[in-house]
């Protein structure tokens, strides 16, 4: 079997995946197909089956490992696979860590870093705030730690929230040097706590999908839900402060129609939306160029509003 990532178009694909989605619809004539998307740890790949009632198509669902035979192509400059047979698998024929995307980087060695920018926090209330999801809420971190930070965009595998935040967190380190007029503890609790909410938004891996809370939420809501519940336990916690931090996460997508209900109105605020704008955008367009077989351009992506290409050799 050939990881998703290896394979390229003309290839034959036969192996074992796991079926991350399934859709059962029809063409415009109104010809029955499925489209699913496999997984494994490299990544995913848009998938078809043109005759789902054929003999070599067994029964399987969304969730299950398959093994498939059929061929790679190319649609629309990305790579696709098209499938005539479908197996599914039985607990034994497979390895499940073969099959969950997951970050290159050290999980221990990133949360550390979180830790230390907690440690490094001036104001009391904060660092009391921080350290009730960080350091005293196991379930909070174990969550943290082995979440996606997106479905399919970006960090879309285990550990990218705790990389995306930490990249986040970084970057907004860098504002607060650079600009004095920045309340480094405010933008940075910000940093840490603008995502938490994915944690409930999107369930765990091998499902790694949107969950009713998530659905009918989202992922700004619920973290400032998340906020307030832990602001409430720790006394004396300064209301001007908190709708500033509260603030800070509801604005954090900088428009309303990228969801979040009120604009940044705080330099804090500002600094946010553009660290966790520039760490979401230069992670996909990584993940698309990792992922392409094409030295030029690479087809157009919805969230860049761009067609793509590798930058050329010096």
């Amino acid at each position: 079997m050939k990881f998703i990532k290896e394979l390229a178009e003309g290839n034959n694909i036969q192996g074992v995946y796991l079926c991350k989605s399934k859709l059962s619809t029809e063409t415009k004539n109104g010809k029955p197909y499925d489209s699913l998307i496999l997984q494994d740890k490299t990544g995913t790949l848009d998938t078809k089956v043109w005759e789902p009632y054929s003999p070599g198509i067994g029964e399987y669902a969304a969730g299950d490992y398959i093994e498939v035979v059929g061929e790679v192509i190319t649609f629309n400059g990305a790579k696709q696979a098209k499938l005539t047979r479908i197996r599914k698998c039985q607990e034994g024929e497979y390895d499940p860590a073969d099959y969950l995307p997951c970050t290159d980087k050290n999980i221990g060695e990133m949360y550390e870093q979180v830790l230390s920018y907690i440690n490094s926090m001036k104001n009391e209330y904060l660092k009391k705030l921080l350290q009730s999801f960080f350091v005293e809420d196991e379930e909070f971190i174990k969550a943290f730690k082995n979440s996606s930070a997106a479905k399919m965009v970006h960090h879309g595998f285990i550990g990218g929230l705790l990389e995306h935040t930490l990249s986040v967190t970084n970057l907004c380190n860098y504002f607060a040097g650079a600009y004095p007029l920045i309340k480094r503890d405010l933008l940075l609790t910000a940093a840490l706590c603008h995502d938490i909410g994915k944690i409930r938004e999107i369930s765990a891996f091998p499902e790694n999908d949107y969950t009713d809370e998530g659905q009918l939420l989202g992922h700004i809501v619920v973290g400032v839900e998340m906020v307030s519940e832990k602001i409430r336990l720790i006394e004396g916690f300064p209301v001007k402060l908190a709708n500033e931090l509260k603030h800070c996460i509801v604005s954090h997508h900088g428009e309303l129609e990228y969801g979040s209900p009120k604009k940044p109105a705080l330099i804090e605020a500002v600094a946010l939306n553009f660290a966790d704008n520039t760490d979401a955008k230069l992670e996909t367009i990584t993940e698309v160029l990792k992922n392409a077989d094409s030295p030029d351009w690479l087809g157009y992506n919805k969230f860049l509003e761009s067609n793509v290409r590798k930058t050329g050799k010096v």
